[in-house]
């Protein structure tokens, strides 16, 4: 069974470069109140601050709030990227974390060296691997691109290769990050199917996004985090009709249920 288990953990960032005023000037705007000094005397960003929750399998957790609430930081901290100041991660399951477009891949290397290097990262045999790299050919429709190294790729050919990745291999733990959500609108069109049945085959689903229909059509559960820290936790229903002014919540029931 898959576990989640998060208990008072707090994730900072030095500002190396804090004699800027201009940057002094930008991140207390952004930042109010969340900023502080470290052990060092160094001033710093408070990105998570005693953050405790605990998930397990069959939970559909959505995460809201606005840009700079630390969604992403919770995010990339429960894939194991950020490291917490303080607090303990317990995890338990695979996890695969769609949080960045390029993340795990190696622009240097050809799209074809970056799908058998994720295989060998995954433990694939080699005909597994040679499975993964049809998958991936197939669905990403970049075969006479693979050859060449990803940093010639266009974004929106990152995207696809990306994509096709994450997506094919089915995890117990998902992490998804809105980029997920937002390639072309052709190549989304053929993704959808694939992204909902993986959805769907994950133990435990975590979604940030600013969309309210998406939230409501994929989870059960909905963390409103502000200033780093967790403002609410509870159903779709009880967040977002607290969080969205009332006719944006009565917008996006209509559209859920119908898309439903």
């Amino acid at each position: 069974m898959a576990s989640i288990d998060i208990h008072d953990i707090s994730v900072e960032f030095p500002l190396y470069h804090a004699d800027s005023r201009s940057l002094k000037k930008t991140m207390f705007a952004v930042a109010a109140g969340r900023i502080g000094e470290d052990a060092k005397h160094r001033p710093c960003v408070s990105a998570l601050r005693n953050i405790t929750l605990s998930l397990s399998s069959g939970d559909r957790v959505g995460i809201i709030g606005s840009n700079g609430a630390g969604k992403t930081t919770l995010l990339r901290t429960m894939a194991g990227i950020y490291e917490p100041l303080r607090g303990q991660i317990s995890i338990c399951g695979a996890i695969t974390a769609l949080l960045d477009p390029s993340q795990g891949m190696n622009l240097e290397l050809t799209g074809r060296e970056n799908i058998r290097l994720r295989g060998l990262f995954n433990g694939l045999n080699p005909q597994q691997i040679d499975r993964l790299q049809a998958d991936v050919t197939t669905f990403s429709e970049l075969e006479q691109f693979l050859e060449l190294p990803v940093r010639t790729y266009s974004s929106g050919m990152v995207v696809r290769l990306g994509f096709a990745l994450a997506t094919a291999i089915k995890p117990q733990i998902l992490l998804m990050d809105e980029w997920i959500l937002a390639g072309d609108a052709s190549f989304m069109a053929k993704a959808k199917h694939r992204l909902e049945t993986m959805v769907r085959g994950a133990e435990i689903l975590v979604l940030s996004s600013h969309s309210p229909v998406i939230i409501m059509q994929w989870c059960n559960r909905v963390i409103w985090m502000e200033q780093g820290e967790v403002k609410a936790d509870g159903t779709p229903e009880e967040i977002l009709g607290a969080y969205l002014p009332p006719e944006q919540f009565a917008h996006a029931q209509a559209v859920a249920s119908v898309a439903i």
